[in-house]
């Protein structure tokens, strides 16, 4: 059974996140760029972070179990602080490298939107945040071994694949929300991100009260996905055409 385990955990994972990729940016050598940067600021964003518990670990007192929970708990909201301020360095990073293009195009316009380069970068962010909260759990899940035979949660890997799966894709929704919101400096959006991802973040503390956690974490997802899709132009006749799997009607009706 392990290796049905780590498939499917993989697939549930890294499914929708790859299939975007696949059919959206992986024949665009700018969108490929972008994406691979914003992995790297996630990345670094990482690093800081755990310097900053490692630190905080070797500092504080091993045997004060009260402590250590509480260091849990900042470093948790410590790293969720550190990666949206690295989303807004690349945001602002991105706003000058599309300047820079749309000054050297012929016609003065940038080959990316502001919106594609949000989506681009926020799937970055969230394919590298998969990677590393599913690697070394998809390693254990291909065995040898029983889930739960010392008394754990048997879903465990199937609950920690839907999870990794939820905040890859919200990754890529709250780099939209927060490209939106500095672009228009409509700064409670950027303000909004921040709350929902410390939000959902926490949530994992209730863990393994797993429905605790997941319920809430994808209702947030359909509400920011659907934020998402309006901010960026979207409309309900292009949802329901795209639901019913209709093309656009480019015929004229006008009469000669």
């Amino acid at each position: 059974m392990t290796l049905p385990i780590f498939f499917g955990c993989t697939f549930i994972a890294f499914g929708p996140s790859l299939g975007l990729f696949l059919f959206t940016v992986v024949r665009d050598p700018l969108r490929v760029i972008i994406l691979v940067a914003g992995a790297f600021f996630w990345l670094v964003s990482l690093l800081l972070s755990s310097l900053v518990w490692f630190i905080g670990i070797k500092a504080s007192d091993s045997s004060n179990l009260l402590l250590r929970e509480i260091l849990l708990i900042f470093g948790l909201f410590f790293s969720v602080l550190l990666q949206e301020l690295f989303r807004f360095i690349y945001y602002k990073l991105l706003r000058k490298a599309n300047e820079g293009l749309a000054a050297l195009s012929d016609d003065g316009q940038s080959p990316i939107s502001v919106q594609q380069m949000a989506y681009v970068a926020g799937l970055g962010f969230g394919l590298m945040s998969g990677a590393f909260s599913m690697v070394n759990i998809l390693s254990e899940s291909a065995g040898p071994g029983t889930v739960g035979i010392f008394g754990d949660h048997s879903l465990y890997f199937l609950t920690s694949a839907f999870m990794t799966m939820v905040l890859t894709l919200l990754h890529t929704f709250w780099g939209i929300l927060l490209f939106h919101g500095c672009e228009t400096r409509a700064w409670w959006e950027v303000f909004a991100v921040i709350v929902t991802h410390l939000l959902v973040s926490g949530l994992t503390l209730l863990n393994p009260q797993y429905i605790g956690s997941l319920v809430p974490a994808y209702l947030l997802m359909v509400i920011t996905a659907a934020w998402s899709y309006y901010l960026s132009g979207g409309s309900n006749e292009n949802l329901g055409r795209f639901l019913l799997c209709l093309q656009k009607d480019t015929r004229s009706t006008g009469e000669s």
